[in-house]
């Protein structure tokens, strides 16, 4: 696959030119509404074997060999050339794809209010060939130890007819908010947890769940110690029933970190005790602060480094947003982002007629535009290049793979990449 920039004046008739391919399957390929008004800036995924490269000032074969990953004889050959012949500047030359290694997958797909958006189905339906896991989400504990169960609708016929495996989320929410009261009562009364565990297990056994994954968030700090006691119950009587465990974690970028969402995250234990944790490494840029990238590569970085000094990597997993955020200017404290998707946040640069900018140290895509009653907006979303520096960092860092919050934000290019970085594994 490669990744194309939108440059001023180029048409998909002209693209599909450069990279010798037919134009309908770069429309086909990034679901392209309106093929003959590209967006200056916008990145494309061109289904081709490989990629191209131009040569620059001071390169060498060796050099291109080292950036990627592919052995000096085998691009060579690919561009019918010798080892020892120079390159020039300028020059073109055809990579050829490299080593796929395995990871795994995960998407969770949020059912709001129990019930499941038709668009949420469809992007499970088009995700799930690149699936592991899926995790609608969630269940919620209840304060009985029962559970209120999400909508899963065509979920588990989904999940068997692309043979991914099925992840019972489990999340302590409450009016729609994670709850410290309610993991507070859970974690203090033995009976308690014990029923939930109960309930837990006989739903996973009636439904084939494969994995149990606790998002339990928002702990009281004082109650570090319980949750961990409580991980370890779970985790014993999960893994005897035959199934996987995984948990979900803050951000953290060391053991000291403070506040209600990072204290009771103990990284060691839950590296301990999980098959697989999920970190969620977005939303520094959210809906109700200023505008940032959502998940800017270099505090990813720093979260994931200081993780596998704790969990062993084979258990990591990266969180990646599919969403992006519009933000009003001035940011005014209290007032909330609109959520936007990818394919979204392009539309509305061609609506708008506003060309994208691209930050290279948060590996990010943005751009600016002003609405119909003058106001300015800032918009920060994911695109192939943000996507794949990631996995770049997934390959880098020898973690396990990459989970996604949430399906239902039209990124095709992200599921076309995965596919050219991944051999996703398949567990059912």
């Amino acid at each position: 696959m490669q990744i194309h920039v939108v440059a001023q004046g180029e048409t998909v008739n002209s693209i599909a030119q450069t990279f010798e391919i037919d134009p309908n399957r770069i429309i086909d390929a990034n679901e392209i509404p309106e093929p003959y008004q590209l967006v200056v800036g916008e990145a494309l995924v061109i289904p081709i074997v490989g990629e191209y490269y131009t040569v620059k000032a001071g390169d060498s074969l060796y050099k291109i060999s080292r950036q990627f990953g592919i052995p000096m004889a085998r691009i060579a050959e690919a561009n019918g050339m010798s080892l020892y012949r120079p390159l020039k500047v300028g020059q073109r030359l055809h990579i050829p794809p490299g080593r796929r290694r395995n990871a795994d997958i995960y998407a969770y797909a949020d059912t709001h209010y129990g019930r499941v958006s038709k668009l949420v189905e469809e992007e499970a339906r088009k995700a799930a060939p690149q699936l592991t896991f899926l995790g609608p989400s969630g269940y919620a504990i209840q304060r009985d130890g029962t559970l209120k169960p999400p909508g899963l609708d065509e979920f588990f016929a989904i999940a068997r007819n692309n043979h991914v495996a099925m992840s019972m989320v489990v999340i302590n929410l409450e009016h729609d908010q994670f709850s410290t009261e309610l993991a507070h009562v859970v974690l203090h009364d033995d009976a308690l947890q014990d029923r939930l565990l109960t309930q837990i297990l006989k739903t996973a056994e009636e439904q084939n769940f494969r994995d149990v994954h606790f998002d339990i968030e928002r702990v009281a700090p004082d109650d570090r110690e319980a949750y961990n006691r409580f991980l370890r119950k779970a985790a014993d009587r999960i893994h005897n029933a035959g199934l996987l465990f995984s948990t979900a974690l803050a951000p953290k970028t060391s053991a000291a970190q403070a506040g209600e969402w990072y204290t009771a995250h103990d990284y060691k234990v839950h590296g301990e005790v999980a098959d697989f944790v999920i970190i969620m490494t977005y939303e520094w840029g959210y809906s109700g602060g200023p505008p940032l990238p959502v998940s800017p590569i270099n505090s990813v970085r720093r979260v994931l480094e200081y993780a596998k000094t704790e969990i062993p990597a084979e258990k990591i997993m990266m969180g990646q947003n599919l969403y992006g955020y519009d933000w009003t200017l001035p940011f005014v404290r209290g007032t909330k982002a609109k959520a936007i998707s990818p394919q979204g946040a392009i539309a509305l640069a061609r609506k708008q007629q506003v060309a994208i900018s691209y930050d290279t140290k948060a590996q990010a895509p943005n751009f600016n535009y002003t609405d119909a009653d003058g106001k300015e907006h800032k918009v920060w979303f994911e695109d192939a290049r943000s996507i794949q520096a990631k996995f770049q960092l997934v390959k880098e860092l020898g973690i396990r793979g990459v989970s996604y919050w949430r399906l239902g934000f039209p990124f095709p290019q992200n599921w076309l990449l995965i596919e050219s970085n991944f051999r996703v594994t398949k567990r059912v």
